[in-house]
């Protein structure tokens, strides 16, 4: 997974990339980024692929062609092509085509709406301890370390665990579970951030914290940190698939990319092909967001002259 953090392995942007000039409000440093974008032809496809996805999810009652929790005991197991449906039926004959569309509703809901929230609360929280520092960084840090001590699925079943099965109780857990990763990113870009010559200028003309932060801080370090967060929603989908699989997410019978891997599990030694279709969705929404996180990444690691 793309990531900034060194704790992933991977590196932050260069203190240089922020130095004399706010880069990241200049017209010049945008024109770049959106020039790199346009000859970059992996982010464009998928983006491409990601817009279908998206648009036949919010379409899906347009789309499908039948209703996706009525089934047909007649019809049931059919496999792909089958006359009527065209990806074949399910275990009790509902329509694999329209539970497909209805499903990437809630896949997408799930990987999309717990890392937004976990971005304003992480976001928040991370440029607060890196631009004060001291005992505000210490206590804000030591508690997201705490969450550290384990691993994402871990904790995310944990939680759900105790809360138990629902789609709200589902991204409540994803967003507890990526609040920590945000706020190490958002903390050690701003602390990069915080002492560089423009932000000292501004400080020596009056300004206080609040508009320091606002104005100097948040244009310089928001770039890093909302492509770190766009390399997270693939990690949510997939922990929202699992979390379905494992019987501690979205409940039966509501159509979820990941509940459908477990209904259907019994089906892949009859017709594997049927059995595999949700994961091949939820492969290409994820690979097609991590992509995407690379582009950006690579499209914004511009260095201009000023």
């Amino acid at each position: 997974m793309t990531s900034y953090a060194k704790d992933t392995g991977s590196e932050f942007p260069s203190v240089s990339s922020y130095r004399d000039l706010k880069v990241q409000e200049s017209p010049g440093y945008w024109a770049m980024v959106r020039k790199r974008i346009l000859r970059d032809p992996v982010t464009l496809i998928s983006a491409a692929i990601l817009l279908v996805i998206i648009l036949s999810a919010i379409l899906a009652p347009v789309l499908a062609p039948y209703d996706p929790y009525v089934g047909n005991i007649m019809t049931r197991m059919k496999p792909v092509g089958f006359e009527g449906h065209l990806l074949g039926t399910d275990e009790t004959g509902r329509d694999m085509l329209s539970r497909l569309l209805f499903g990437g509703r809630l896949s997408l809901i799930a990987g999309v709406v717990p890392v937004s929230i976990a971005l304003l609360i992480g976001g928040s929280l991370g440029i607060t301890a890196g631009f004060f520092g001291g005992l505000v960084n210490t206590v804000i840090m030591r508690v997201t370390d705490v969450f550290y001590a384990f691993p994402s699925i871990l904790l995310a079943i944990a939680i759900c665990g105790m809360l138990g099965t629902g789609l709200f109780n589902t991204l409540l857990s994803l967003t507890l579970v990526f609040i920590p990763p945000i706020v190490r990113i958002s903390e050690s870009v701003t602390t990069q951030v915080r002492n560089l010559d423009f932000v000292e200028a501004a400080r020596a003309s009056g300004a206080g914290s609040f508009a320091l932060m606002r104005y100097q801080v948040l244009p310089n370090v928001l770039a890093p940190i909302l492509v770190y967060t766009t390399s997270l929603v693939s990690l949510s989908i997939i922990l929202a698939a699992g979390l379905s699989f494992l019987g501690l997410g979205v409940s039966a019978p509501a159509a979820e990319w990941g509940l459908m891997l477990n209904s259907l599990r019994q089906m892949i030694y009859i017709d594997p092909v049927l059995a595999a279709l949700p994961g091949v969705l939820i492969f290409a929404t994820s690979m097609c967001f991590n992509l995407i996180s690379d582009g950006l990444r690579s499209a914004m690691d511009v260095r201009l002259k000023v």
